[in-house]
């Protein structure tokens, strides 16, 4: 079974999933999209307008992460 992301944010197509490694977390930032076939695929590339909610919520993943190491 493949590994699960420890928490995911969503934003209208833009993503941040969390992920736990022994003792530390990294983030991956992702938009969806449609590709002309009518598939959703993700990429790591961002227009303008996707920055205000990448912002947001790399800085929800941010607030999470802190949260999950101060419970320690």
């Amino acid at each position: 079974m493949a590994n699960q992301p420890a928490h995911k944010f969503k934003i209208g197509l833009i993503t941040a999933t969390v992920w736990q490694n022994d003792g530390f977390y990294s983030v991956d930032l992702s938009r969806s999209y449609k590709s002309d076939t009518g598939k959703w695929r993700n990429t790591n590339s961002f227009h303008h307008s996707d920055l205000l909610n990448l912002a947001k919520c790399a800085e929800r993943a941010e607030i999470w992460i802190g949260r999950q190491l101060t419970a320690k």
